[in-house]
């Protein structure tokens, strides 16, 4: 079994009953007191994030894990169709497991799918950045340009976000799909 110093960021464990991802771990000796690992996790299925200590050279329980690729098929209710890339079988997520990257997919982009143990199905990861065009974008305020200006716009999957002044409707613009944060405007 796996202890404490083979900690990656990035990891997966299973912790206090749930699956966990490590964001960030930091080793602490203090004086003459026992020496401790800080973690800092954040949870598969809810996405709270914690912070908790324990002792170092613990054991810890590292979930086997993989990214399956797989293509956004179509949304039916509350539920999420998609299509595994390399069997071809369909797979029905609820609207909980895929969380919030439902908010930046389209029909027919390519996701990847978190298997744990190789059978569940954790969730959906999307790439870093993605394209969406603007369908709705508020008229700027005059005057105020002492401050970056930003205002609001609807992209194609529905997501608000926030964006500069200048972006109007039918720009595409790339957004860190981990934010939610507009990155630039792109010219197609």
């Amino acid at each position: 079994m796996a202890t404490t110093s083979d900690l990656r960021r990035g990891m997966l464990i299973r912790y206090n009953g749930d699956v966990w991802r490590v964001l960030e771990y930091q080793h602490i000796a203090p004086g003459n007191w026992r020496a401790m690992v800080r973690m800092k996790l954040k949870n598969i299925n809810n996405g709270k994030v914690i912070e908790d200590r324990v002792r170092a050279g613990s054991e810890i329980d590292v979930v086997q894990s993989e990214m399956r690729p797989a293509q956004f098929l179509y949304k039916d209710g509350n539920t999420y169709h998609f299509m595994d890339a390399e069997t071809f079988d369909q797979i029905a997520l609820d609207e909980d497991m895929v969380g919030d990257a439902a908010q930046f997919m389209r029909e027919n982009d390519t996701v990847s799918l978190l298997v744990l143990d190789g059978s569940q199905i954790a969730g959906v990861e999307l790439p870093t950045f993605v394209t969406l065009k603007v369908v709705q974008a508020d008229v700027a305020v005059r005057g105020d340009t002492a401050t970056n200006v930003l205002k609001n716009v609807t992209l194609e999957t529905g997501a608000v976000i926030q964006a500069p002044s200048f972006v109007k409707e039918g720009d595409s613009l790339k957004i860190d799909t981990r934010t939610g944060e507009y990155i630039e405007r792109v010219k197609e």
